[in-house]
């Protein structure tokens, strides 16, 4: 194939020199692929040749591979395992934003455990301080005002005080459930030693609440407990003693040795009673039910179910309502107590407290003295 060449090609076997376009002017774009490396790098007299008559016939004079090979020596020799390396880099950019995702994600976690750390520390010494300052309260009154087994004692504590409560509830707590034994004991003690502090302020009617009602299984054994520990504060004449529990005939002492008691005194009587959960919400759904019945029967008519008469049918099956009601735990908690029983009952608890102690008693006396009883007015 014959080609015709121009006159500024006669100078071929030098090498041009390419010069950039003024800025101002037009920059045509440079050629695709090997065309921006050849403007890119010198090229031998002979090659330029070849690759400048290959492009004024719009490369079809070469084939792409023979292009690849006339450009191939001019190429920079690639880096070693570049793929490896742009690998490993590509790597190290993920490492990189992984690790700041982990330091944010690690310090944002932390700031929530520190908060709440924070948070729980100061609340910790907030309950410390209040434990302390309930500890030395009750220190105090349990120091100042000691009854040493005494009724003595225990009404001059109380004679100053204007007003007692005539029937005083207070709900105990059986430890390990008494499966040692020595929780039942325990409670059985804590029943007793209330009996005499009642006993000796002039209370004559105690309810005692234990949510299992483990107490009305041994009514025999409480009583037998409660009597000696009158006897330890009263000597001989300790006042006689009647315990039961609902729908239970109580247990009556004390009555036979009235006749024994110097200048034949006639003896105070302690009404104990012995109730559990069994005695609050199941008691008044069973009410609820026979009351159901007998309107359907026609034995009562709906117009006389009211208020007074399921408070006095509650009453008379279970017991009254108690003017106080004290809690021993270190928390306010009923325990399933009856609650038709408590509508205008007052309730004394010491925050903290820990057992059953005299000073707990001796302060519900005393809060109660200076109640407000406005009857839910």
């Amino acid at each position: 194939m014959e080609t015709n060449f121009s006159k500024g090609d006669a100078n071929l076997g030098e090498q041009p020199r390419l010069r950039k376009p003024p800025h101002h002017q037009h920059q045509p774009d440079a050629p695709a692929g090997g065309d921006q490396l050849l403007y890119a790098m010198p090229f031998s007299a002979k090659d330029l040749q070849r690759y400048r008559k290959d492009e004024r016939f719009s490369h079809r004079l070469m084939t792409p591979e023979e292009r690849v090979n006339l450009l191939k020596p001019y190429l920079p020799s690639p880096p070693p395992r570049d793929g490896a390396r742009r690998a490993s880099l590509s790597q190290v950019s993920k490492e990189e934003r992984k690790g700041k995702l982990g330091v944010r994600r690690f310090l944002r976690r932390h700031f929530h455990i520190f908060v709440y750390a924070l948070i729980h520390f100061y609340f910790s010494i907030y309950i410390r301080l209040r434990q302390a300052y309930h500890a030395i309260g009750n220190r105090f009154y349990t120091v100042y005002h000691h009854h040493h087994h005494s009724p003595e004692l225990i009404q001059r504590d109380i004679k100053d005080l204007g007003r007692l409560p005539k029937h005083l509830s207070v709900i105990l707590t059986l430890e390990d459930q008494g499966r040692s034994g020595a929780g039942l004991e325990k409670l059985v003690n804590e029943a007793a030693d209330i009996a005499a502090w009642c006993a000796s302020a002039g209370i004559d009617q105690l309810s005692i609440y234990e949510r299992t009602g483990i107490l009305k299984g041994y009514v025999k054994e409480t009583h037998q407990t409660i009597s000696h520990r009158l006897q330890t504060y009263f000597g001989p004449s300790f006042p006689s003693v009647s315990l039961g529990a609902p729908h239970v005939p109580p247990i009556q002492s004390g009555l036979l040795s009235l006749s024994n008691s110097p200048n034949n005194e006639s003896r105070k009587t302690i009404s104990i009673l012995l109730i559990s959960a069994e005695d609050g919400r199941d008691s008044i759904v069973d009410l609820t039910k026979t009351l159901a019945e007998m309107s359907q029967r026609k034995k009562l008519q709906a117009a006389d179910i009211t208020t007074e008469l399921v408070d006095a049918e509650l009453s008379e099956s279970i017991m009254e309502e108690p003017d106080l009601l004290v809690l021993f735990s270190p928390h306010v908690e009923l325990a399933g107590y009856p609650p038709w029983q408590i509508r205008l009952t007052e309730i004394f608890h010491v925050p903290d407290n820990q057992g059953v102690g005299y000073q707990v008693f001796y302060r519900a006396m005393c809060r109660f003295s200076k109640a407000q009883m406005r009857m839910g007015r």
